[in-house]
């Protein structure tokens, strides 16, 4: 540190016939070059409960493990919320919440008008009584948890057929479900699987219904760069919203109501308005979805082979209608907005992780691991007698699963692709599954959950296009291979012995069908689809709509799909089980289970990074770099309220003391994945520094596996967000709600 120390001092001397942002650039290059000899970050989202396990101080957090989580006080777990399928933190004692602006992006499209056009103008709330609810939005606050893996598998026997142990499993976590909410009224729960099959803990949330709109850039902003920019480094998005959470005026969680009060948080977080450095020790919370690092180099391989090109075949397709339908509608395009935005993040990323996949050796890294796994258990008889066939079990369990993609995948479609199928199948199931005990139900339709998934059903409803679901529909039959030998339509038995196509509509040539389908469909009329929410299935089946008429003709096949998933479940649970044990044998370890959905804390620093030779990235982007990669044109158009403020050099005190720019966004070396979306960014004394919104492309492969020398993610500086907000849309009053001081904004 000392050489570099000197060699800043020397660039100095050097530089003065350069401008500042030059030089800035340079010292920005030594950083990283230099990060090496500084501390490392480690691979981990931990549970909370495997906080007390690290030791943060000695990492450079500033404070206690118990001041980020207490389990019998407050901490700043407490100011951390999951946002629908995303992570937001709590930034004042109102309940004010900021999270991504992707992940606020249904809220803003719903509330979205071609006349009153929030994704495009965007949206902010002057008071309270302007802001706007966000149907189907909840917020959750993990409150405590416990391990319940004995109370989960004492409904397990080792003898019990596959499908017999995955139904139990469900069962049982349901039950537990039930049974905490009944001793926490007003509390959520929800018991998660830990360890494949191994262990399970019980969640307690506070759950709440009443989530409204306060502040959205527009879209110009919030998604600058588009699909061109996205999973990308350098990033100049400003990826953030704010939003609300309410309770009734009892403090009780309530559905949106009028009279509802702002919910009051036991913690929020401090905004830290000078921003970080490089090199500075950062922290995430939040609430990451799935990743699959103790999975075995079989599924790797089906990944790679399979599932992941599938879905980059399939979504650049539907993504690429839905664009063309809207392109001289923009009614049409606001429909589609949320469903585009959602398909082309998961397409980019699954052709990030296809890359990582093929460069990475992650493959050839976990088979090698394997064989000193087996060399292991081929080393003791006992151990052989036990897990021997593990592997091959495994193995085996991934080549059927390819065996049958062709066929699934395809089928599969039928109630993804075409919306108005989407639709008939939550009205069809629901009606099936209603008529069974609570437990037994597949859990959208527990009553538990029943009015949320209403709400979402009548908000896909909402946004179906009839002219884009006519396309397709014809690509669903295309891909399904209509046999138009046949008397009836269905698909061809993927194998021999798996049975006929289940009776159902003539054949017609496939214009023909598709023509007739649209002539009876009803999916696009609300007041029906509301009306089939109260019917029994033979009642659904008399209207004659052609959507509901489809799927009850493919009802039986979808149900032998479901439960084939589930004696899969049942499979996997017990092989990765057992996998999971005799590897903690084998390397006398510890595990961090994977990701799932369940509150984690990561930790890294700020800094960049070099994928490929001769290239450094350096870890800030700024708004200098903004204004000159602005072209005008889609997507990288900047509002005219920024190029002034620019032009005018009105920044505040959001400058970054070195580059003497705003920054935009920054890079660091935390573990992050899918659901991270929106996880407060927090400084070594646990403020609030960023909004993270993504990971660098070469990082998608996170969900397999980390690195520190390329896993990099991605967030939106505070400077950048507090800048657009006070300044450029000119919020004060927010940033009076966030407690920045009016000395450290002007």
């Amino acid at each position: 540190m000392a050489l570099l120390a000197s060699l800043r001092s020397s660039l100095s001397l050097l530089s003065g016939r350069q401008d500042s942002w030059r030089t800035s650039r340079w010292l920005a290059v030594l950083g990283v070059i230099f990060a090496a000899s500084t501390v490392r970050s480690d691979e981990g989202m931990y549970p909370v409960s495997e906080l007390a396990t690290l030791d943060l101080p000695a990492k450079g957090l500033r404070l206690e493990t118990s001041d980020v989580f207490n389990a019998q006080g407050i901490s700043l777990i407490d100011g951390i919320c999951r946002v629908n399928g995303c992570t937001g933190s709590f930034l004042s004692s109102a309940g004010l919440i900021i999270t991504n602006h992707h992940c606020a992006y249904r809220a803003i499209q719903t509330a979205s008008t071609p006349e009153r056009d929030y994704l495009a103008g965007g949206f902010v709330a002057k008071t309270r009584a302007d802001e706007v609810p966000a149907p189907g939005y909840t917020v959750r606050i993990t409150q405590s948890y416990l391990d319940v893996s004995s109370e989960v598998l004492r409904v397990v026997t080792p003898e019990m057929p596959f499908l017999e142990r995955a139904k139990a499993v469900e069962k049982r976590r349901k039950e537990l479900e039930q049974e905490a909410e009944a001793k926490h009224p007003g509390l959520r729960a929800e018991v998660a699987e830990m360890f494949t099959g191994k262990t399970y803990v019980l969640f307690l949330y506070t759950y709440l219904k009443d989530v409204r709109l306060v502040f959205a850039p527009p879209q110009t902003v919030g998604n600058f760069g588009g699909a061109i920019d996205n999973w990308e480094w350098p990033r100049h998005t400003g990826d953030f919203s704010l939003m609300r959470a309410y309770t009734a005026p009892d403090g009780s969680s309530a559905e949106y109501a009028p009279e509802n009060i702002p919910y009051v948080p036991k913690r929020f977080l401090q905004v830290a308005p000078a921003g970080v450095a490089e090199n500075d020790f950062v922290m995430l919370l939040g609430y990451p979805g799935r990743t699959a690092r103790h999975k075995t180099s079989h599924f790797l391989l089906y990944e790679r082979d399979v599932r992941l090109p599938h879905l980059v075949d399939l979504y650049q397709w539907e993504i690429g209608v839905m664009e063309e339908q809207g392109a001289g509608d923009r009614a049409v395009a606001l429909q589609h907005a949320s469903r585009i935005q959602s398909l082309a993040n998961v397409e980019k990323r699954s052709r990030g992780q296809l890359q990582g996949l093929a460069r990475a050796g992650i493959i050839e890294t976990r088979q090698a691991e394997e064989r000193e796994l087996r060399n292991f258990i081929a080393a003791d008889p006992q151990r052989e007698a036990r897990y021997g066939r593990i592997l091959d079990d495994l193995a085996a369990f991934y080549q059927e699963l390819t065996t049958a993609a062709p066929r699934e995948l395809e089928q599969q479609t039928l109630t993804s692709v075409c919306r108005s199928l989407a639709l008939a199948f939550t009205i069809y199931d629901a009606a099936h599954q209603r008529q069974m005990d609570d437990l037994l139900r597949e859990a959208p339709y527990m009553k538990r959950n029943w009015d949320l998934t209403v709400q979402q059903l009548l908000l896909n409803q909402k946004d179906l296009d009839l002219a884009t679901d006519r396309r397709m529909l014809e690509e669903v039959l295309r891909r399904l291979s209509l046999d138009l030998d046949r008397k009836t339509w269905g698909p061809r038995a993927a194998s021999a012995g798996e049975g006929v196509a289940p009776q159902g509509l003539p054949v017609e040539p496939l214009t023909g069908m598709v023509d007739s389908f649209f002539a009876t469909t009803r999916m696009g009329d609300a007041t029906f689809v509301k009306a089939c929410l109260e019917m029994t299935p033979a009642e659904l089946e008399a209207t004659g709509e052609s959507a509901l008429k489809m799927i009850a003709a493919w009802y039986p096949r979808l149900m032998e799909m479901r439960e084939r998933e589930k004696e899969r479940d049942g499979r996997l649970n017990q092989l990765y089980g057992e996998l999971q044990t005799v590897k903690s044998e084998f390397l006398a370890t510890r595990f961090i289970p994977d990701a799932n959905g369940t509150l984690r804390l990561t930790y890294g620093y700020v800094r960049g990074f070099s994928p490929e030779d001769a290239v450094v990235k350096t870890p800030f982007t700024t708004l200098r770099g903004l204004i000159e990669k602005t072209t005008g044109k889609d997507p990288f158009v900047t509002p005219q309220a920024i190029l002034e403020r620019y032009a005018k050099g009105d920044f505040g005190t959001f400058l970054h003391p070195q580059l003497q720019q705003v920054p935009v966004a920054f890079l660091y070396s935390t573990d992050t994945t899918g659901g991270n979306s929106g996880s407060p960014v927090m400084n070594a004394k646990g403020e609030l520094v960023g909004v993270n919104f993504d990971r660098t492309f070469e990082a998608t492969i996170n969900d397999f596996a980390w690195n520190e020398n390329y896993s990099r993610s991605i967030g939106v500086d505070i400077r950048y967000v507090l800048w657009l907000v006070g300044t450029v849309f000119e919020n004060p009053q927010l940033l009076d709600e966030m407690g920045v001081p009016r000395a450290e904004r002007n």
